[in-house]
Protein backbone atom coordinates (compact mmCIF):
# COMPACT_ATOMS: atom_id res chain seq x y z
CA UNK A 1 0.00 0.00 0.00
CA UNK A 2 1.32 3.52 -1.02
CA UNK A 3 1.22 6.23 1.71
CA UNK A 4 0.60 9.34 0.54
CA UNK A 5 2.71 11.35 3.15
CA UNK A 6 0.90 14.84 1.90
CA UNK A 7 -2.16 13.71 3.85
CA UNK A 8 -1.67 15.06 7.85
CA UNK A 9 -2.81 12.38 9.72
CA UNK A 10 -0.48 9.20 8.16
CA UNK A 11 1.86 11.84 8.01
CA UNK A 12 1.56 12.56 11.81
CA UNK A 13 1.26 8.79 12.63
CA UNK A 14 4.47 8.30 10.90
CA UNK A 15 6.18 10.56 12.89
CA UNK A 16 5.16 9.41 15.87
CA UNK A 17 6.16 5.98 15.54
CA UNK A 18 9.47 6.71 14.39
CA UNK A 19 9.91 9.06 18.05
CA UNK A 20 8.02 6.00 19.71
CA UNK A 21 10.53 3.43 17.96
CA UNK A 22 13.49 5.60 18.27
CA UNK A 23 12.84 6.23 22.33
CA UNK A 24 12.46 2.58 22.87
CA UNK A 25 15.54 1.90 21.33
CA UNK A 26 17.26 4.53 22.80
CA UNK A 27 15.52 3.18 26.58
CA UNK A 28 17.20 -0.54 25.43
CA UNK A 29 20.69 0.86 24.98
CA UNK A 30 20.55 2.63 27.84
CA UNK A 31 19.02 -0.28 30.02
CA UNK A 32 21.84 -2.56 28.46
CA UNK A 33 25.13 0.26 28.38
CA UNK A 34 27.45 -1.82 30.10
CA UNK A 35 26.69 -4.93 27.96
CA UNK A 36 26.03 -2.50 24.71
CA UNK A 37 29.71 -1.03 25.52
CA UNK A 38 31.01 -4.28 25.74
CA UNK A 39 29.61 -6.13 22.86
CA UNK A 40 30.62 -2.87 20.60
CA UNK A 41 34.45 -2.75 22.03
CA UNK A 42 34.32 -6.57 20.91
CA UNK A 43 33.49 -5.71 17.47
CA UNK A 44 36.17 -2.75 17.68
CA UNK A 45 38.88 -4.91 19.06
CA UNK A 46 38.70 -6.30 15.57
CA UNK A 47 40.13 -3.16 14.11
CA UNK A 48 42.84 -3.05 16.31
CA UNK A 49 45.20 -3.70 13.55
CA UNK A 50 43.80 -1.38 11.26
CA UNK A 51 43.98 1.37 13.55
CA UNK A 52 47.41 0.52 14.72
CA UNK A 53 48.11 0.66 10.87
CA UNK A 54 46.73 3.81 10.66
CA UNK A 55 48.86 5.58 13.45
CA UNK A 56 52.19 3.54 12.08
CA UNK A 57 51.66 5.07 8.49
CA UNK A 58 50.95 8.50 9.81
CA UNK A 59 54.53 8.09 11.36
CA UNK A 60 56.53 6.56 8.73
CA UNK A 61 54.39 9.27 6.07
CA UNK A 62 56.66 12.06 7.48
CA UNK A 63 60.41 9.76 6.46
CA UNK A 64 58.32 8.90 3.35
CA UNK A 65 57.68 13.00 2.40
CA UNK A 66 61.32 13.61 3.64
CA UNK A 67 63.00 10.70 1.40
CA UNK A 68 60.34 11.69 -1.57
CA UNK A 69 61.59 15.41 -1.50
CA UNK A 70 65.42 14.75 -0.85
CA UNK A 71 65.58 12.19 -3.67
CA UNK A 72 63.59 14.07 -6.04
CA UNK A 73 66.63 16.57 -6.07
CA UNK A 74 68.98 13.84 -7.04
CA UNK A 75 69.13 14.42 -10.91
CA UNK A 76 69.71 10.15 -11.60
CA UNK A 77 66.40 10.23 -9.68
CA UNK A 78 64.63 11.69 -12.17
CA UNK A 79 64.64 9.26 -14.97
CA UNK A 80 63.30 5.97 -12.63
CA UNK A 81 59.37 5.72 -12.90
CA UNK A 82 57.02 7.05 -10.35
CA UNK A 83 56.20 4.01 -8.96
CA UNK A 84 59.64 2.66 -8.44
CA UNK A 85 60.85 6.12 -7.00
CA UNK A 86 57.88 5.65 -4.38
CA UNK A 87 58.83 2.34 -3.49
CA UNK A 88 62.25 2.95 -3.03
CA UNK A 89 61.31 6.20 -0.59
CA UNK A 90 58.79 3.96 1.42
CA UNK A 91 62.04 1.64 1.43
CA UNK A 92 64.20 3.93 3.19
CA UNK A 93 61.43 5.32 5.39
CA UNK A 94 61.00 2.47 6.54
CA UNK A 95 63.95 1.15 7.04
CA UNK A 96 64.17 4.56 9.37
CA UNK A 97 61.89 3.65 11.25
CA UNK A 98 63.18 -0.18 12.42
CA UNK A 99 66.50 2.06 12.63
CA UNK A 100 65.29 4.42 15.16
CA UNK A 101 63.26 1.58 16.89
CA UNK A 102 66.25 -0.97 17.08
CA UNK A 103 68.48 2.51 19.07
CA UNK A 104 64.92 2.18 21.51
CA UNK A 105 65.43 -1.53 21.68
CA UNK A 106 68.89 -1.52 22.60
CA UNK A 107 69.90 1.65 24.35
CA UNK A 108 67.36 2.78 26.40
CA UNK A 109 64.41 -0.12 26.40
CA UNK A 110 67.25 -2.40 28.77
CA UNK A 111 67.92 0.38 31.28
CA UNK A 112 63.97 1.77 31.46
CA UNK A 113 63.07 -2.05 32.26
CA UNK A 114 65.89 -2.65 35.00
CA UNK A 115 64.87 0.32 36.49
CA UNK A 116 60.75 -0.53 36.98
CA UNK A 117 61.85 -3.83 38.05
CA UNK A 118 63.96 -2.28 40.99
CA UNK A 119 61.21 -0.15 41.68
CA UNK A 120 58.77 -3.15 42.02
CA UNK A 121 61.02 -4.88 43.62
CA UNK A 122 62.15 -2.24 46.12
CA UNK A 123 58.57 -0.84 47.02
CA UNK A 124 57.53 -2.66 49.60
CA UNK A 125 61.06 -2.28 51.43
CA UNK A 126 60.12 1.27 50.30
CA UNK A 127 56.87 1.60 52.23
CA UNK A 128 58.16 -0.53 54.98
CA UNK A 129 60.81 1.86 55.81
CA UNK A 130 58.53 4.58 55.27
CA UNK A 131 56.04 3.03 57.59
CA UNK A 132 58.89 3.22 60.42
CA UNK A 133 59.82 6.68 60.08
CA UNK A 134 56.55 8.04 60.09
CA UNK A 135 55.84 5.86 63.31
CA UNK A 136 59.35 7.32 64.91
CA UNK A 137 58.10 10.61 64.24
CA UNK A 138 54.64 10.48 65.60
CA UNK A 139 56.16 8.40 68.65
CA UNK A 140 58.27 11.77 69.64
CA UNK A 141 54.75 13.73 69.45
CA UNK A 142 52.11 14.21 72.20
CA UNK A 143 49.16 12.78 70.49
CA UNK A 144 45.77 11.82 71.21
CA UNK A 145 45.47 7.44 71.80
CA UNK A 146 42.67 7.80 69.20
CA UNK A 147 44.59 9.28 66.66
CA UNK A 148 47.91 7.22 67.32
CA UNK A 149 45.71 4.11 66.75
CA UNK A 150 44.44 5.34 63.83
CA UNK A 151 47.55 5.68 62.31
CA UNK A 152 48.77 2.87 63.10
CA UNK A 153 45.99 0.84 62.17
CA UNK A 154 46.14 2.66 58.83
CA UNK A 155 50.15 1.93 58.48
CA UNK A 156 49.23 -1.55 59.10
CA UNK A 157 47.03 -1.69 56.45
CA UNK A 158 49.68 -0.22 54.26
CA UNK A 159 51.84 -2.46 54.67
CA UNK A 160 49.14 -5.44 54.46
CA UNK A 161 48.47 -3.91 50.79
CA UNK A 162 52.22 -3.89 50.06
CA UNK A 163 52.77 -7.15 50.96
CA UNK A 164 49.69 -7.95 49.00
CA UNK A 165 51.22 -6.54 45.97
CA UNK A 166 54.67 -8.40 46.13
CA UNK A 167 52.21 -11.65 45.79
CA UNK A 168 50.49 -10.68 43.10
CA UNK A 169 53.02 -9.60 41.20
CA UNK A 170 53.76 -13.16 39.03
CA UNK A 171 49.21 -13.31 37.82
CA UNK A 172 50.05 -9.60 37.45
CA UNK A 173 53.03 -10.19 35.14
CA UNK A 174 51.32 -13.38 33.68
CA UNK A 175 48.31 -11.08 32.65
CA UNK A 176 50.89 -7.91 31.54
CA UNK A 177 52.75 -10.42 29.35
CA UNK A 178 49.56 -12.04 27.76
CA UNK A 179 48.47 -8.50 26.76
CA UNK A 180 51.70 -7.53 25.65
CA UNK A 181 51.88 -10.78 23.38
CA UNK A 182 48.30 -9.68 21.99
CA UNK A 183 49.69 -6.03 21.44
CA UNK A 184 52.57 -7.35 19.65
CA UNK A 185 50.53 -9.21 17.25
CA UNK A 186 48.24 -6.48 16.28
CA UNK A 187 50.76 -4.50 16.11
CA UNK A 188 53.03 -6.45 13.92
CA UNK A 189 49.69 -6.58 11.54
CA UNK A 190 49.51 -2.85 12.01
CA UNK A 191 53.01 -2.72 10.52
CA UNK A 192 51.92 -4.59 7.32
CA UNK A 193 48.49 -2.58 7.02
CA UNK A 194 50.42 0.84 7.51
CA UNK A 195 53.12 -0.67 3.92
CA UNK A 196 49.80 -1.18 2.72
CA UNK A 197 48.22 2.18 3.32
CA UNK A 198 51.51 4.13 2.35
CA UNK A 199 52.24 1.76 -0.72
CA UNK A 200 48.74 2.46 -2.09
CA UNK A 201 48.56 6.22 -0.34
CA UNK A 202 47.85 7.68 -3.89
CA UNK A 203 45.21 5.14 -4.63
CA UNK A 204 43.11 5.66 -1.56
CA UNK A 205 43.28 9.58 -1.43
CA UNK A 206 41.98 9.58 -4.96
CA UNK A 207 39.41 7.01 -4.05
CA UNK A 208 38.28 9.29 -0.76
CA UNK A 209 38.04 12.28 -3.57
CA UNK A 210 36.00 10.21 -5.73
CA UNK A 211 33.78 9.17 -2.94
CA UNK A 212 33.55 12.84 -1.93
CA UNK A 213 32.85 14.19 -5.35
CA UNK A 214 30.15 11.12 -6.09
CA UNK A 215 28.15 12.09 -2.75
CA UNK A 216 28.38 15.69 -2.36
CA UNK A 217 27.86 18.59 -4.70
CA UNK A 218 30.76 20.43 -6.71
CA UNK A 219 30.96 23.46 -4.45
CA UNK A 220 30.71 21.46 -0.91
CA UNK A 221 33.25 18.94 -2.49
CA UNK A 222 35.84 21.79 -3.15
CA UNK A 223 35.24 23.23 0.56
CA UNK A 224 35.80 19.58 2.11
CA UNK A 225 39.22 19.11 0.32
CA UNK A 226 40.23 22.05 1.51
CA UNK A 227 39.51 21.58 5.26
CA UNK A 228 40.74 18.35 4.64
CA UNK A 229 44.18 19.75 3.37
CA UNK A 230 43.95 22.12 6.17
CA UNK A 231 43.53 19.41 9.11
CA UNK A 232 46.23 17.86 7.23
CA UNK A 233 48.55 20.62 7.34
CA UNK A 234 47.51 21.70 11.04
CA UNK A 235 47.44 17.90 12.94
CA UNK A 236 51.35 17.10 10.91
CA UNK A 237 52.76 20.86 12.37
CA UNK A 238 51.46 19.89 15.86
CA UNK A 239 52.85 16.61 15.83
CA UNK A 240 55.91 16.79 14.45
CA UNK A 241 56.35 20.27 17.01
CA UNK A 242 55.37 18.14 20.05
CA UNK A 243 57.73 15.57 19.08
CA UNK A 244 60.41 17.87 18.39
CA UNK A 245 59.56 19.94 21.38
CA UNK A 246 59.08 16.67 23.89
CA UNK A 247 62.29 15.01 22.21
CA UNK A 248 63.91 18.49 24.22
CA UNK A 249 62.30 18.11 27.00
CA UNK A 250 63.30 14.73 27.80
CA UNK A 251 66.94 15.04 26.75
CA UNK A 252 66.94 17.82 28.95
CA UNK A 253 65.40 16.51 31.93
CA UNK A 254 68.00 13.57 31.99
CA UNK A 255 70.84 15.67 31.43
CA UNK A 256 70.25 17.89 34.09
CA UNK A 257 69.01 14.99 36.69
CA UNK A 258 72.25 12.83 35.57
CA UNK A 259 74.64 16.05 36.57
CA UNK A 260 72.66 16.20 40.03
CA UNK A 261 73.05 12.56 40.44
CA UNK A 262 69.34 11.97 40.87
CA UNK A 263 68.19 8.56 41.40
CA UNK A 264 66.19 6.36 38.28
CA UNK A 265 66.78 9.28 36.10
CA UNK A 266 66.54 7.80 32.85
CA UNK A 267 62.84 6.25 33.85
CA UNK A 268 61.99 10.00 35.35
CA UNK A 269 63.54 11.83 31.83
CA UNK A 270 61.35 9.27 29.98
CA UNK A 271 57.67 9.80 31.71
CA UNK A 272 58.15 13.47 31.59
CA UNK A 273 59.63 13.36 28.01
CA UNK A 274 56.67 10.62 26.95
CA UNK A 275 53.67 13.27 29.17
CA UNK A 276 55.14 16.07 27.46
CA UNK A 277 53.15 15.14 24.80
CA UNK A 278 50.50 17.47 26.40
CA UNK A 279 51.12 21.06 26.57
CA UNK A 280 51.91 23.50 29.43
CA UNK A 281 50.91 20.74 31.73
CA UNK A 282 52.62 17.88 30.68
CA UNK A 283 55.60 17.89 32.59
CA UNK A 284 53.46 18.66 35.65
CA UNK A 285 51.81 15.26 35.07
CA UNK A 286 54.62 12.87 34.48
CA UNK A 287 56.13 14.76 37.80
CA UNK A 288 53.63 13.33 40.37
CA UNK A 289 54.76 9.23 39.67
CA UNK A 290 57.88 10.94 39.14
CA UNK A 291 58.08 12.65 42.67
CA UNK A 292 56.81 9.35 44.24
CA UNK A 293 59.54 6.96 42.62
CA UNK A 294 62.33 9.77 43.70
CA UNK A 295 60.73 10.23 47.43
CA UNK A 296 61.48 6.20 48.15
CA UNK A 297 64.72 6.93 47.59
CA UNK A 298 65.39 9.95 48.67
CA UNK A 299 63.05 12.72 50.01
CA UNK A 300 65.48 15.65 49.82
CA UNK A 301 66.03 14.51 45.89
CA UNK A 302 62.47 14.63 45.26
CA UNK A 303 62.59 18.12 46.48
CA UNK A 304 65.13 19.03 44.28
CA UNK A 305 63.34 17.44 41.48
CA UNK A 306 60.28 19.33 41.65
CA UNK A 307 62.40 22.91 41.97
CA UNK A 308 64.37 21.09 38.70
CA UNK A 309 60.87 20.19 37.00
CA UNK A 310 59.40 23.45 37.45
CA UNK A 311 62.00 25.69 36.41
CA UNK A 312 61.87 23.27 33.34
CA UNK A 313 58.34 23.91 32.81
CA UNK A 314 58.60 27.18 32.69
CA UNK A 315 61.30 26.96 30.60
CA UNK A 316 59.18 24.98 28.45
CA UNK A 317 56.08 27.19 28.27
CA UNK A 318 57.22 30.18 28.49
CA UNK A 319 60.46 29.70 25.75
CA UNK A 320 60.55 26.54 24.04
CA UNK A 321 56.63 25.08 23.61
CA UNK A 322 56.09 28.93 22.06
CA UNK A 323 59.04 29.17 19.60
CA UNK A 324 58.23 25.38 18.52
CA UNK A 325 54.32 25.17 18.55
CA UNK A 326 53.21 28.71 18.47
CA UNK A 327 55.20 29.55 14.95
CA UNK A 328 54.12 26.35 13.31
CA UNK A 329 50.50 26.83 14.01
CA UNK A 330 49.96 30.28 13.62
CA UNK A 331 48.64 31.42 17.22
CA UNK A 332 49.91 32.92 19.90
CA UNK A 333 50.57 31.34 23.78
CA UNK A 334 47.49 32.58 25.01
CA UNK A 335 45.28 30.23 22.89
CA UNK A 336 47.43 27.99 22.87
CA UNK A 337 46.82 27.79 26.76
CA UNK A 338 43.19 28.25 26.23
CA UNK A 339 42.42 25.66 23.66
CA UNK A 340 44.23 23.02 26.05
CA UNK A 341 41.94 24.30 28.98
CA UNK A 342 38.54 24.44 26.79
CA UNK A 343 39.82 20.94 25.00
CA UNK A 344 40.71 19.34 28.73
CA UNK A 345 37.18 20.37 30.17
CA UNK A 346 35.61 19.05 27.31
CA UNK A 347 37.15 15.61 26.21
CA UNK A 348 39.25 14.83 29.51
CA UNK A 349 42.73 13.55 28.38
CA UNK A 350 42.22 13.09 24.74
CA UNK A 351 41.48 16.30 24.34
CA UNK A 352 44.46 17.85 26.51
CA UNK A 353 46.25 16.54 23.61
CA UNK A 354 44.12 17.61 20.35
CA UNK A 355 42.51 20.52 22.02
CA UNK A 356 45.51 23.14 20.40
CA UNK A 357 45.18 21.53 16.62
CA UNK A 358 41.52 21.43 16.97
CA UNK A 359 41.34 24.74 18.30
CA UNK A 360 43.46 26.06 15.64
CA UNK A 361 41.53 24.54 12.79
CA UNK A 362 38.05 25.40 14.14
CA UNK A 363 40.37 29.33 14.35
CA UNK A 364 41.20 29.11 10.78
CA UNK A 365 37.62 28.50 9.39
CA UNK A 366 35.99 31.16 11.57
CA UNK A 367 38.61 33.58 10.31
CA UNK A 368 38.28 32.68 7.04
CA UNK A 369 34.17 33.27 7.33
CA UNK A 370 34.54 36.61 9.36
CA UNK A 371 37.44 37.97 6.47
CA UNK A 372 35.16 37.01 3.94
CA UNK A 373 31.96 38.93 5.55
CA UNK A 374 34.29 41.69 6.18
CA UNK A 375 35.44 41.93 2.38
CA UNK A 376 31.79 41.68 1.00
CA UNK A 377 30.98 44.53 3.33
CA UNK A 378 34.82 47.19 2.43
CA UNK A 379 35.68 46.81 5.63
CA UNK A 380 39.61 46.00 6.83
CA UNK A 381 40.99 42.78 7.41
CA UNK A 382 43.62 44.09 9.79
CA UNK A 383 42.16 43.93 13.57
CA UNK A 384 44.50 47.11 14.57
CA UNK A 385 42.09 48.76 11.97
CA UNK A 386 39.52 48.68 14.62
CA UNK A 387 41.51 49.51 17.22
CA UNK A 388 39.84 53.26 17.53
CA UNK A 389 36.46 52.37 16.46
Amino acid sequence: MEINWNRKYNTIAMYSFIIIASSILFFLVLSGLDKFIRVLGSYFSALTPFIYGFVIAYLVNFFLNFFNNQLSKIPSMKKIKASRFHILSLVLAYLLSAFLVYLFIAFIFPQLFASIAGLVRNTPDYIRSTTVYIKDQYNDILLPPEVVGFINDRLDQLTLFSSGIAQGLVPMALSVLRNTALSVWNLFLGIIISIYMLAEKERFINLAKKINYGVFSVTIADEILVIARRTQQIFSCFLSGKILDSLIIGVLTFIILTLVSMPYALLVSFIVGVTNIIPFFGPFIGAVPSVIIIFFESPTMALWFLLIIFIIQQLDGNVIGPKILGGSLGISAFWILFSILLGGKFFGFVGLIIGVPLFVLIYSIIKEIVEVRLKAKGLPLDTNDYMDK
